[in-house]
């Protein structure tokens, strides 16, 4: 009993609280990938540009939040190859290589990387450090997606802005904010919080 609390205490992330290490890994890293590709298909096309308004970038920062950094980068880089074989689950239904938004699920990894990383360190445990965290990875996948959209597109930097950022501006930030509430809600409710945690 005094282990298990232990084990509890220490979790960095959600996704350590769930037993069976091997198993729940593998299963973690799975659904993570099937998470996103599912997201992906609740997609809402704008007119002007090829990148549509999509679930997906919620659901990477979530999984990367949830599973920490290995798992999470795992379960993205699962995502991507299953898409780039074929798996039509990139957004609309969308697989392969020719799609201008695919830089933005190149980023999928990085960034579910860098957002778990920042969790195992307690970066999801407020709501103010969860915005920090969510702006970081989101940051990343335009980092990641716009250079591949002007490559695509052969477009320059200020247009490929005006494609791949400035209309998704608002709905990131509203993104940013349900993770800020979930997130620290769901350490409240599992009743563990890391040692330090502000």
């Amino acid at each position: 009993m005094a282990t298990a609390h232990v084990a509890r205490r220490r979790a960095a992330v959600l996704g350590d609280l769930l037993p069976g290490a091997l198993a729940r890994d593998a299963a973690l890293v799975v659904g993570s990938a099937a998470l996103v590709g599912v997201a992906a298909q609740v997609a809402v096309p704008i007119p002007g540009t090829p990148v549509p308004v999509s679930g997906q970038t919620f659901a990477v920062l979530l999984a990367g939040a949830a599973l920490g950094w290995g798992r999470a980068a795992l379960g993205m880089a699962v995502y991507l190859a299953a898409g780039l074989a074929g798996v039509p689950w990139f957004a609309e239904g969308a697989s392969g290589t020719g799609s201008p938004s695919l830089g933005y699920v190149l980023g999928f990894v990085v960034a579910a990387a860098a957002v778990g990383r920042l969790a195992e360190r307690g970066g999801d445990r407020t709501p103010v450090r969860t915005v920090g965290t969510m702006l970081v990875g989101t940051a990343i996948m335009y980092a990641a997606g716009v250079p591949y959209l002007m490559a695509a597109l052969g477009v320059d930097l200020g247009r490929a802005l005006e494609l791949g950022v400035t209309p998704f501006l608002v709905g990131d930030a509203l993104k940013v904010l349900l993770a800020a509430g979930l997130l620290p809600a769901a350490w409240r409710l599992v009743g563990t919080r890391r040692d330090g945690a502000a």
